[in-house]
């Protein structure tokens, strides 16, 4: 089945029934990606201090070429833009900035994660009740 998405890259739900998000979808992608959308909401970044900054978030060996994969697509979907500037001490450096798109996906994506973690509270709170009884 052909997936849709709305403006901001998002699935629309016409996927099959129990494929997931979009059936392909990466969660973990899709975590990297508002994590960076956070990290840019507070401050322009370029690749190696998003991937420092991304060690806050867990992420502790980031591939770069996976990094700039990520922010290449953001760019596509025109959550992010970027420039080249001059860097401190050597070759210039690509510089990424949220656009107002990726701020508007940044606050649709943090709504499913509150729900996520809604989901996953539940869970676990059904998983320790029934430990307490014996069930599992």
């Amino acid at each position: 089945m052909q997936e849709k998405r709305n403006e901001h890259g998002q699935c629309k739900g016409n996927h099959e029934q129990g494929a997931g998000c979009c059936g392909k979808q990466q969660p973990i992608q899709r975590f990297m990606e508002t994590s960076l959308l956070v990290l840019l909401a507070k401050q322009t970044g370029h690749g190696y201090s998003l991937s420092e900054q991304l060690k806050d978030f867990g992420f502790v060996d980031i591939n770069v070429s996976t990094l700039y994969r990520i922010m290449r697509k953001m760019e596509e979907r025109g959550w992010v833009l970027s420039s080249w500037e001059q860097g401190d001490k050597g070759p210039q450096r690509r510089v990424y900035a949220i656009t107002q798109g990726g701020r508007a996906a940044l606050d649709e994506w943090i709504e499913v994660f509150k729900q996520r973690k809604s989901n996953i509270e539940t869970l676990l709170s059904k998983y320790t009740e029934q430990k307490k009884g014996g069930g599992v």
